[in-house]
């Protein structure tokens, strides 16, 4: 209830920010627009030409685009500007105005920049995942709705624990940037359902970028693809990763000298 709280109030304090300039409203609604309808167009072609990719059906695959871009926004919502914003105060020292607070250092610098205008994004893969749903013509039952809730909560658990990991890397080098453009190309590879990819790269995205646990498993749930095992085993990836990104976030944390050193 405590994080839910702080990230109310930096909304609202990023959106008051943002709500000054209003034209990047329209330019933010211009840009998830085009490329949500670029990504979607894309699948029209690939459906036009076979009736399944990899036994996706067409309304199987606009859902995996439809969480891709919900995915998609919520990193960019708080998670990617927060901590950016965090790598920037350790390169300058001044993170140390974050550690004199009484909250959870951690807690503070993983909610503290919101850009709410990437709710279109959002909104955006929400809609793309109703119309999606409706079209896949089976009546969605309580089990398979918690398991796509469930599904989706850990892969962002185990997003997020990867984000903190990269970004606490911080405090042993000065430039991160480019290790996070790596992120971006590799979760574009989101768009279409992991089984499509060769094996190598299934590994890849399943245990160095965790973007089958943020996208597939999440549609596969949503689709009656998902088994116990898989979603026990996403279960088990986001408690190891969460644990593990919080005990690295604490090594990092006393590697840091602050701007008085």
């Amino acid at each position: 209830m405590n994080a839910l709280r702080l990230l109310w109030v930096f909304a609202r304090v990023g959106a008051m920010g943002e709500l000054a300039y209003r034209a990047n409203f329209w330019l933010q609604l211009l840009e998830s627009f085009l490329a949500m309808g670029s990504t979607l167009g894309v699948v029209a072609v690939v459906v036009s030409q076979t009736d399944s990719l990899h036994g996706w059906q067409p309304a199987e695959l606009v859902a995996v685009v439809g969480v891709y871009f919900a995915i998609l926004g919520t990193i960019n919502l708080v998670i990617a500007p927060s901590l950016s914003q965090f790598m920037q105060d350790v390169r300058e020292g001044t993170l140390d105005f974050t550690l004199t607070k009484p909250e959870d250092a951690q807690l503070l610098v993983s909610v503290s920049n919101v850009h709410v205008f990437k709710l279109i994004d959002v909104v955006f893969g929400l809609a793309v995942l109703a119309l999606a749903t409706a079209r896949l013509g089976t009546e969605v039952g309580p089990v398979q709705a918690l398991a796509f809730a469930s599904a989706l909560l850990l892969g962002a658990a185990i997003v997020y624990s990867f984000w903190i990991a990269l970004a606490t890397m911080a405090f042993w080098f000065i430039r991160l940037e480019n290790v996070l453009m790596i992120f971006w190309m590799v979760y574009g590879a989101g768009r279409w359902p992991l089984g499509i990819y060769p094996d190598w790269m299934r590994w890849g995205l399943t245990l160095l970028v965790p973007v089958a646990f943020a996208v597939t498993v999440p549609a596969e749930a949503l689709t009656g693809r998902l088994d116990a095992a898989t979603l026990g085993g996403a279960a088990l990836v986001a408690s190891f990763a969460l644990a593990g990104s919080r005990l690295f976030w604490r090594r990092g944390l006393r590697q840091y000298s602050g701007a008085s050193a």
